[in-house]
């Protein structure tokens, strides 16, 4: 019996923990495939989900955001927060953005979770003109 409750509430936990992004995740960079930082997603008392970074792995060209067009603009990157606003929607994350600070644009931001991988949507318009990166879970 104490197997059965057992095995119930580690499928139960693993179940709610799936679709989760609270954490910190390692960013992977499109040009060179390298690691280069690590942002920590939390959520806050409004229920929405955030992100910053909260690691560098390999040094920017800049240690601000110059090319930020709002309240981040020559903010350091390191504390940086890059995610803005998203909302669980099933399994999916979305209906926030996303700011790159190499470039300083903002785009809006779609997250899904699979295992201990993010697939981070950055678009603008519509999804479909956009790009994925996948994010690696730290432990």
């Amino acid at each position: 019996m104490k197997k059965i409750v057992f095995a119930t509430l580690a499928l139960f936990y693993s179940v709610l923990s799936y679709a989760q992004i609270e954490g910190k995740w390692k960013t992977i960079d499109d040009e060179t495939g390298k690691a280069k930082s690590i942002v920590e997603i939390y959520k806050k008392a409004d229920g929405k989900y955030y992100g910053k970074v909260s690691q560098l792995l390999i040094k920017p060209e800049n240690n601000n955001c110059v090319n930020c067009k709002d309240d981040r603009k020559n903010k350091p990157i390191l504390g940086l927060e890059i995610i803005r606003g998203l909302s669980k929607d099933g399994n999916d994350f979305d209906g926030g953005t996303i700011t790159d600070p190499k470039n300083g644009k903002t785009y809006k931001c779609t997250i899904s979770r699979d295992g201990d991988k993010l697939n981070v949507r950055g678009y603008i318009g519509f999804s479909l003109l956009g790009r994925t990166q996948t994010w690696m879970k730290v432990d």
